[in-house]
């Protein structure tokens, strides 16, 4: 029997999308939500009979500049919401791959988590209001326009990182951060066995990077061409007698980690960031899945050793990328061949949950996906998480299954 497909639906503003949602609800057809579909490839796809998309919310509705904070619809990309904030000199650091086609809404709710975060904090710290359409129709506020301390508890947090599970997010509203006035990369091969030593030096550095990055392989996706234990992608940014004094440190830092070339990137120095952005979800065709692990800074070498011992155990292939201020580990794995992949990456799922049970998949195309463990361990928190759910969405009308624990 052929199952129809799901009709789709772009509301052109709060209204339209309060009175479909409440009409859904009512009739007990379930409700997926889409964005640009960047992040598509995290959690599973949920069952819908309609998927409401909402890139026709793409108005910037207030920017004080002045007061540092704006005001956007949460359909609107994150390449045109940066541009407009450039324009007046500001950012927000919401550091998520594929910006011409990520949206604000599926950037919040997917809780992405950004590798500038060690600096400037994460996306969700930005957040001060939202707009939100609940399923039975009702249009929600939280937080408002003004950066300030509050007591109690901030609604537009619950809502970030919670997948679309509990409301569609409409509008965001942001506190602002200064543009830094330059930013310079760096592109480093990485001789045999200085992965670990240059992680331990980046991360002792008395100016911090915005971003430093460990890669193997993404040879057509990121800057650079790997040594035997791959290469290094820095990102600094400050003013210009602040680059020259972080330029010459770590250059020091690097020499005496043993590697020697170091190239600098000064003229698109921001878009070579974006490319390393970019790759963490990128695909093979339907041959790759990735996994991001949260993990220490101070464990990140061995991590990264132990899953590449894995998937050779597995004869699969891998692309890394870790985050030497943060942590995290981006391990893609892939094979040559559809059917071979497919026969073994159900093996390997399993094998690395019990080598890192957090180990989330974040990427990938393969029809094996929806079957593997896709978020890890559940965290403590799933009962709450559970009984917010039926609070919020008590028919479970919104992207039914798309979330951790099934929710």
């Amino acid at each position: 029997m052929t199952v129809a497909a799901p009709r789709r639906v772009a509301p052109k503003n709060a209204e339209e999308l309060s009175d479909l949602l409440a009409a859904c609800d009512r009739a007990g057809e379930k409700v997926g939500i889409e964005g640009g579909g960047t992040l598509r490839g995290m959690g599973a796809p949920p069952a819908a009979d309609v998927i409401v998309q909402t890139t026709k919310l793409k108005a910037i509705l207030s920017h004080e500049h002045a007061d540092l904070t704006t005001s956007v619809q949460a359909g609107m990309t994150l390449g045109k919401f940066f541009d407009s904030l450039a324009s007046a000199g500001q950012f927000v650091p919401l550091d998520a791959p594929r910006r011409r086609a990520a949206t604000i809404g599926g950037t919040l709710a997917a809780g992405w988590l950004g590798p500038r975060r060690h600096l400037f904090g994460r996306g969700r710290d930005y957040v001060i209001g939202t707009q939100i359409v609940l399923a039975d129709g009702t249009i929600a506020k939280a937080g408002g326009m003004v950066v300030k301390n509050v007591t109690g508890y901030d609604m537009s947090k619950l809502y970030v990182g919670s997948f679309g599970t509990l409301g569609v997010l409409t509008q965001a509203n942001f506190k602002t951060l200064p543009m830094p006035p330059g930013a310079r990369a760096f592109v480093a091969p990485l001789p045999i066995q200085t992965r670990a030593r240059a992680i331990d030096r980046l991360q002792a550095l008395s100016i911090p990077p915005s971003a430093a990055l460990v890669v193997n392989g993404y040879a057509r996706e990121i800057d650079g061409e790997d040594a035997d234990d791959g290469r290094l992608v820095v990102l600094i940014e400050g003013s210009p007698a602040l680059l020259e004094r972080a330029t010459r440190e770590l250059r020091s830092a690097l020499g005496k980690a043993g590697v020697p070339e170091t190239r600098i990137i000064d003229a698109g120095a921001r878009d070579a960031f974006e490319r390393t952005l970019d790759a963490y979800v990128s695909t093979v065709a339907e041959r790759s899945i990735t996994y991001r692990v949260l993990g220490d800074p101070v464990g990140l070498a061995e991590c990264l050793h132990g899953v590449c011992a894995l998937a050779e155990r597995f004869e699969l292939k891998t692309d890394l990328i870790g985050d030497a201020m943060n942590g995290d580990a981006i391990v893609r794995v892939r094979d040559d061949n559809d059917r071979a992949f497919s026969s073994k990456i159900e093996m390997f799922d399993d094998a690395l949950h019990d080598l890192e049970p957090r180990a989330i998949v974040i990427a990938g195309d393969a029809p094996m996906r929806p079957i593997l463990n896709l978020w890890g361990s559940p965290p403590a928190a799933l009962a709450q998480m559970r009984a917010i759910k039926a609070r919020f969405d008590p028919n479970n009308t919104l992207n039914p299954g798309r979330f951790v624990g099934g929710i």
